[in-house]
């Protein structure tokens, strides 16, 4: 019934945004009359009223062009292969310059892979950049069968095939731990396609370090609590129906949990920058809870199998991990140089819980490793923003091209 209730909420949303444009236009011809400042208040609340609900539709990631060296070339989204459940996706550039190919690989969390949009903007000047441009699982019928934490690895293992040798690894937050995972897996088969490089980005590898908000609502309560509370059966209008999912709007709810006054407060400032017609201030919040309000369902047998694995047994933190019923050994990577990239402000992958991934791969020499802490920013700071920009993102270009 939880999915049915949603609906519901979602065409009350639908019908309020309606209303809202309804009322926008109405309000727009008594701006122009003495009674306009009536009309501002009226026309900033239909506005607000038109942003109502969340969407289930990937934005896009609007990277049309990039500035490679002193030219402007054009970028194009190129599938290079898909499943049902992802789609490894190319930033292709019309250059004649082999640039290092970098596999990015995007949290599925609840947002789509657009969330990284600004990381892979910042990449591509230098860098041949593909995405794990993940599916909404409540689109994927279910005939499809199943997706779990093995299937993400596999996933990982065949992208990375499909770029070919010598390309390079780069996780943001949760696939920190598939990106370990599967490295390790090509490394133990010896693999050719293994990458150069990883670099790992406030990533959950040991999530015993200096336990977060996150973590310990992950060890509060038992395994039959996250499956009875917070999985929901897909209703019979999406291409999913009958499918197991963790919804994405719940993930999005914990997530303002979390920081309530935070989003308060920037829903209060927008309401005030179209009461004063501040266009550019408007459009950067706009821009910001039009990708935070577009949310994805993940699998069931995902969700459930991550939080087993990583926030409770802590499986790989304790290099137990095994991946089609046959243990891995961090150990056994040897070829592949390891980055980790930690936040001072990080309230969500507190400092040290990625940087505990050089523990677990022994074998590297000194100079196959690097660790990163970037002061002043908190989670999304790592791989987005001005610090990421000026600061993180020249090391770890310098990082990929040392191992290339």
């Amino acid at each position: 019934m939880l999915y049915q209730a949603f609906d519901l909420q979602s065409d009350l949303a639908r019908s309020t945004r309606q209303w809202g444009r309804l009322l926008q236009d109405v309000a727009a011809p008594w701006r122009r009359t003495p009674w306009h400042d009536a009309a501002k208040w009226w026309s900033a609340g239909a506005r607000m009223m038109m942003r109502a609900g969340l969407t289930f539709a990937r934005p896009a990631y609007g990277i049309n062009s990039v500035m490679v060296g002193n030219r402007e070339v054009p970028v194009v989204e190129e599938p290079v292969l898909a499943t049902p459940f992802g789609t490894l996706l190319r930033f292709r550039k019309d250059i004649d310059t082999v640039q290092p190919r970098v596999l990015l690989l995007a949290p599925l969390s609840g947002h789509f892979a657009t969330l990284l949009r600004g990381t892979v903007r910042t990449l591509l000047p230098d860098h041949d950049v593909y995405i794990t441009d993940w599916h909404n699982a409540r689109d994927v019928p279910i005939s499809e069968g199943r997706f779990g934490f093995d299937d993400y690895v596999d996933h990982v293992v065949r992208f990375m095939e499909a770029i070919g040798e010598g390309a390079h690894l780069m996780a943001v937050c949760q696939p920190a731990v598939q990106a370990l995972a599967a490295t390790a897996v090509m490394a133990q088969t010896n693999n050719p396609a293994q990458p150069r490089s990883m670099t790992l980005m406030a990533g959950p590898v040991d999530c015993r370090v200096s336990p977060t908000a996150v973590n310990r609502l992950a060890t509060s309560k038992p395994m039959a609590w996250f499956e009875d509370n917070l999985i929901a059966t897909v209703s019979g209008r999406h291409k999913g129906a009958g499918r197991r999912v963790y919804p994405g709007f719940m993930q999005v709810s914990a997530f303002i949990s979390m920081n309530a006054k935070r989003h308060q407060d920037a829903h209060a400032d927008l309401f005030w920058h179209y009461m004063g017609g501040e266009g550019d201030k408007a459009r950067a919040i706009e821009t910001f809870y039009d990708e935070y309000f577009a949310v994805l369902d993940l699998t069931a047998e995902f969700y459930l199998e991550t939080v087993r694995t990583v926030f409770q047994d802590y499986t790989l933190a304790r290099n137990e991990l095994t991946h089609r019923g046959i243990r891995i050994d961090m150990g056994a990577i040897r070829k592949t140089a390891l980055m980790t990239v930690e936040g001072e402000r990080d309230d969500i992958c507190a400092v040290g819980q990625t940087m505990a991934a050089h523990d677990l791969c022994s074998s590297l020499p000194p100079h196959m490793r690097a660790h990163h802490l970037q002061t002043g920013v908190g989670h999304y700071g790592v791989f987005s923003g001005r610090k990421w920009e000026s600061q993180t993102y020249p090391l770890v270009r310098n990082f990929i091209a040392t191992h290339s």
